[in-house]
């Protein structure tokens, strides 16, 4: 459309511009036949055009259907194959293929049309100016001569060929702008607000115990508070305390999922979060990254609400292991050294043994330089996961939250990562999410969720007496093991 359309269309508009100019100047009379005829190629192009990009959004979004659900099938064909859903699926594919077959063939059938019409009404066009111009000039009337109608019919010709260069340039501006709705929408999606300036800073403490800023990695971290009433700054030690006062949060206004939650981490604790799956465990933790923000009550970070934190210090100050692991395209190594990008060689290696990766990567072809692709396709589920765990450990942040951590290994190398894991939680505030209740018995609070609440909270032997719901879940894991 940039590159063909537009300028086309001006190149159109100065051409019929000039023409009729030159036509006036001519012959009035025969200058009205040129317009009237013109005004019904302009609303006949206007017409087409209606209809035409009514199917071309249609097209569109159609065309967006089919796309979507080849991709679908072939992220899932080993599902497809699994349950014979081959005829099922291809089904299914000839349903939407044949919605975009009719919106296509639609657009194209009325685009293409204009073309010839707008071309034929300017054939009339011709065929009129020459007929009245020959009766005019016979008669003597309305200053018509035999050159007039010459020069007339060659300027009517240059007047209404625009209209249908035109009316052929507009369907690709009708679907142009139809593709480019979809980009438009995007691109009015309202970004991340962020009013937060509390910021994450290395820090180096003095004899007396005041905090300076640093320009290297001291691995202890501050909050930098500005003063700006004051024009002062002044530093907090980052320890990891994390209180939730009385939180509410809904993904939509009308539906509130957590009520009343209420929590205190003290610096250094190891906080963990059992339950059944949807009873809120995991949108706790992405309420202290601040991927979405509460709707009633505060969360405070080391004394700070979290809302006066910028993002980007917020999440850097957490380290997070996901139950579903992404890896980028690069090498091991690469991947790794995504939790910290100016770690050294020896530090990623000295996490992936940490995380009890070191093992199976030595065995890749080419080790730690081994290329991974598509997600990490040619790695198990667990080895992935033990890849997350080691990114984590390199960036060495002041808080931890794992969600999960451990749900793709085997028993066997849980406990040998959980080690690892448990000298990478000391001395730093954790958020633990677990089914594998095995995992969480050291810590040093529990929390049992229900339905977006917090129904008991405890160590394992306290929630062990109780006898409670900790106890149903604790004993029916091990029953169902047994």
């Amino acid at each position: 459309m940039l590159s063909q359309s537009v300028p086309q269309i001006i190149n159109s508009v100065i051409t019929m511009a000039a023409t009729l100019v030159t036509m006036i100047i001519l012959n009035p009379v025969l200058t009205v036949i040129s317009i009237l005829t013109a005004a019904v190629m302009l609303f006949v192009t206007s017409r087409f055009s209606r209809l035409s990009g009514k199917y071309y959004v249609r097209q569109q979004i159609d065309l967006g259907a089919v796309d979507g659900f080849i991709e679908e099938m072939l992220d899932g064909q080993k599902v497809v194959k699994v349950f014979c859903h081959e005829e099922e699926a291809m089904a299914d594919f000839h349903k939407v293929n044949e919605k975009l077959r009719n919106s296509t063939d639609k657009a194209n059938r009325y685009a293409n049309l204009l073309m010839p019409v707008n071309a034929n009404i300017g054939w009339i066009s011709y065929a009129l100016v020459a007929i009245v111009g020959a009766i005019l000039g016979i008669n003597g009337l309305a200053g018509v001569t035999i050159g007039t109608v010459i020069t007339f019919v060659g300027l009517n010709k240059s007047f209404t060929n625009p209209i249908t260069q035109v009316s052929q340039q507009l369907n690709f501006v009708v679907n142009a702008a139809a593709g480019a709705q979809r980009v438009f929408d995007l691109m009015d999606q309202e970004p991340e607000i962020d009013e937060g300036y509390v910021e994450l800073v290395n820090a180096k403490e003095d004899e007396n115990g005041q905090l300076t800023e640093s320009d290297v990695r001291t691995n202890l971290w501050a909050w930098k508070h500005p003063h700006k009433a004051e024009g002062t700054v002044t530093y907090t030690k980052q320890e990891g305390g994390v209180v939730f006062d009385d939180v509410d949060f809904g993904y939509m206004d009308e539906k509130i999922v957590l009520h009343n939650i209420s929590l205190y981490a003290k610096p250094g604790q190891k906080i963990a979060f059992v339950g059944a799956t949807g009873a809120g465990k995991t949108t706790i933790t992405n309420l202290i990254n601040r991927f979405y923000d509460i709707a009633d009550g505060k969360i405070r970070y080391d004394g700070i609400n979290i809302n006066k934190i910028k993002k980007p210090d917020l999440r850097r100050s957490l380290g997070i292991v996901l139950q579903d692991t992404h890896l980028f395209t690069g090498t091991v190594m690469d991947n790794i050294r995504y939790g910290k990008l100016d770690a050294t060689d020896e530090e990623c290696i000295r996490a992936a043994k940490l995380a009890n990766a070191d093992g199976f990567i030595r065995r890749l072809p080419d080790g730690y330089d081994t290329m991974l692709t598509g997600d990490g396709a040619n790695l198990s589920q667990g080895q992935r996961q033990l890849l997350a765990i080691a990114r984590a450990a390199v960036a060495d942040p002041p808080a931890l939250i794992l969600d999960e951590a451990t749900s793709s290994i085997d028993t066997r190398t849980e406990k040998l990562v959980q080690a690892g894991m448990d000298a990478l939680m000391k001395g730093r505030t954790t958020f633990v999410i677990a089914h594998r209740l095995s995992t969480v018995k050291n810590s040093d609070c529990i929390m049992v969720m229900e339905q977006g609440r917090i129904i008991e909270r405890g160590t394992h032997d306290e929630l062990i007496e109780k006898k409670g719901k900790y106890y149903q879940l604790y004993t029916g894991n091990f029953a169902a093991q047994g």
